[in-house]
């Protein structure tokens, strides 16, 4: 049994290849439907106080709070599968917390892209990469993230897979990965 983590900054690719493994038939848990389920639960709109409540849980309930939210969640998955990959990790605590509860069968894999080639798949996307419309700016989006030490998290990362070429080549990248793993991959 593999647990897959995915990190990096926002519109580097971490949703695509969550994509990839639910294509595949790999269970997909994302850590930012926590965030999401406690922004509803909260009365708040997920769209625009997404960071804060990020912020809020982690504050009210420790760094790991999300990372450990997920936790059962990500057991549930093992018991049916031989993977599963958990979309969204923001720290090192919560990679740490990952590799605490899985030890050798968690890898963690960073999706890197450039600053302009993020902004530009976030417009394309319809997500606001320049915080015009109120919305939060890539370069503040980045900033938060990597407050939470998203930074260390993907400094630990075991495979880094470069996703600057065509979205059919990330593709393939994340398929081999996923069929024969991290070793498999040219990133």
């Amino acid at each position: 049994m593999t647990v897959i983590g995915i990190v990096g900054l926002p519109g580097s690719g971490k949703s695509e290849a969550a994509n990839v493994a639910a294509d595949m038939g790999v269970p997909v848990v994302t850590m930012g439907d926590v965030i999401r389920q406690e922004c509803r639960d909260r009365g708040l709109d997920p769209a625009r106080h997404h960071g804060e409540v990020a912020k809020a849980l982690r504050e009210e309930n420790g760094p790991a709070a999300i990372a450990e939210h997920s936790l059962p969640v990500i057991e549930r998955e093992r018991e049916d599968g031989e993977t599963v990959l958990v979309d969204g990790i923001r720290s090192d605590v919560e990679v740490d917390a990952f590799r605490d509860a899985f030890g050798e069968s968690f890898v963690l894999v960073k999706v890197d892209a450039p600053f302009d080639l993020r902004a530009k798949r976030l417009d394309l996307r319809g997500r606001d990469a320049g915080g015009e419309d109120g919305g939060e700016s890539l370069e503040d989006r980045d900033e938060r993230e990597l407050g939470f030490g998203m930074g260390e998290a993907m400094a630990m990362a075991d495979l880094t897979i470069d996703n600057t070429q065509s979205l059919a080549a990330f593709q393939r990248k994340v398929r081999t990965l996923i069929r024969d793993g991290p070793e498999a991959v040219d990133a």
